[in-house]
């Protein structure tokens, strides 16, 4: 980038329509800033996109000029893939824009939307999608990566209401795919991250959904966790696919629904969320509370875009951030003593393990429908390192991995590509198991030269 002449950027900056951004104008550290506090690169120049047509230019641009490309979408992506160093960081957060037809039940959403954007917007029509459970989580990369929230055991992962893409890819081209317009494309994007073009647009199906539903917390002490983890375990294989219900161990926040005494004390808690009639949905929920001595709970009706915001607060922008995740068909006695064993031990107040339960509508697709194929998975497990110094870097990241390594006998193969750290692209390959061949493939057809690599990178063939 520092060899490149200064006529070749300002000859960019004629052609770009966006904000073009260098390290010493006065917003480039304020703009280059994503989630992950440990992620700390710096781009040689930021392009923030306000069109497709910036986007195209921004592309031929760092083609034209050997640069490497970081996008970012929400820059919420753990391994901070949004941002490299000396390249070009490809910004599109200023394309935020939500289109809903109620009629059709579609929606399309521009790549810099975050699921609060898209929420907000479906929600207005009583509709949503399977999104995440973070509100600043960035449509694009969750998308891409395959994605899951609460709405997955009815509604099945974000990339199975995916209908179609509009893509720039590698030559600079502006592509629609879809089932039936370049259908190998739309194939790999469905769960195949960045690695085959930048989508500008996105259409997804949405479902009738809320605006109001049945959620919220129910906490157990720690102490009983083996009683709580267990029946979790039993009662998740058979509830209903409106029910989602999660295990978080962490230490007590100070919530108000909660003793004093408790806050900063380990505990177990189930979030759960009906997509659902509630008073049916209170039913079915009436033995969570069963599991254990209940310390406090929340549970209640509530817009479903203000659940999709309640962990917002425990997922705030600056602290540093190390994940490890495993996909698992079912919780054995080992994954459950495991998880009790370094719950007691959470290097930081911030540290957390939590166990979604997916499943059902996510399993019905075959492995190779689409790129994303870990449809055994009715388990995903993140090991969620969360810590503000430096300092302890070295103690939080060994507890993630010790704790990952003593579950990985247990483990069902696979994995979610968006909860895989920087240091993990050993594990790309095994991610996408029966289907990484015909990624290899795709990406020898769009991007032979491996231009987006900022990514869980898929090689060409």
């Amino acid at each position: 980038m520092k060899s490149l002449q200064k006529a070749v950027i300002d000859d960019f900056k004629k052609q770009f329509h966006g904000d073009v951004i260098l390290p010493n104008d006065p917003t480039y550290e304020e703009v280059r800033k994503i989630w992950n506090a440990m992620i700390d690169r710096k781009p040689g120049i930021i392009a923030r996109c306000k069109s497709a047509a910036d986007v195209v230019e921004a592309v031929n641009f760092a083609r034209e000029n050997g640069l490497l490309i970081a996008v970012r979408g929400g820059g919420h992506n753990i391994a901070g893939n949004a941002i490299c160093d000396d390249g070009i960081m490809i910004d599109l957060s200023l394309l935020n824009q939500v289109k809903v037809d109620p009629q059709t039940q579609r929606a399309k959403v521009e790549p810099g939307c975050t699921l609060a954007d898209v929420d907000a917007a479906t929600q207005k029509y009583g509709l949503a999608m399977p999104v995440g459970i973070n509100s600043t989580t960035g449509i694009a990369g969750l998308t891409l990566g395959g994605g899951f929230g609460w709405l997955s055991r009815k509604y099945g992962m974000t990339v199975d209401n995916l209908l179609s893409a509009e893509v720039v890819t590698a030559d600079g081209r502006q592509l629609h795919a879809s089932e039936t317009e370049n259908a190998d494309l739309f194939w790999g994007l469905r769960g195949g991250g960045g690695n085959f073009g930048i989508v500008t647009q996105f259409e997804f199906q949405l479902h009738p959904v809320g605006p109001d539903v049945l959620s919220g917390l129910i906490v157990f002490p720690f102490e009983q966790a083996k009683s709580v983890i267990t029946q979790f375990a039993r009662f998740t294989e058979t509830a209903p696919e409106e029910l989602s219900v999660w295990m978080v161990a962490r230490k007590a926040p100070p919530l108000p629904f909660l003793p004093e005494a408790v806050h900063g004390k380990e505990m177990i808690a189930l979030a759960l969320c009906y997509a659902g009639d509630p008073a049916e949905g209170e039913k079915l929920i009436a033995p969570l509370r069963q599991f254990g001595t209940v310390l406090g709970e929340h549970v209640g009706v509530q817009p479903f875009s203000a659940w999709q915001q309640a962990f917002d607060p425990l997922l705030t922008p600056g602290a540093r951030n190390y994940w490890k995740s495993h996909n698992f068909t079912q919780l054995s006695d080992g994954v459950i003593d495991a998880a009790i064993e370094y719950a007691a031990t959470l290097p930081s107040a911030q540290c957390e393990i939590f166990i979604a339960s997916i499943g059902c509508a996510t399993s019905r697709p075959t492995p190779e429908a689409m790129a994303y194929s870990s449809r055994d998975a009715n388990y995903v497990m993140n090991v969620h390192g969360r810590w503000d110094l430096a300092e302890d870097d070295q103690h939080c990241i060994a507890w993630a991995r010790e704790f990952f390594a003593k579950t990985k006998p247990f483990a069902s193969g696979g994995a979610y590509v968006n909860f895989l750290t920087q240091d993990e692209s050993d594990r790309t390959e095994s991610a996408y198991g029966p289907t990484y061949a015909r990624l290899q493939a795709i990406k020898k057809q769009f991007d032979p030269h491996n231009l987006f690599r900022m990514n869980q990178n898929i090689k060409p063939a």
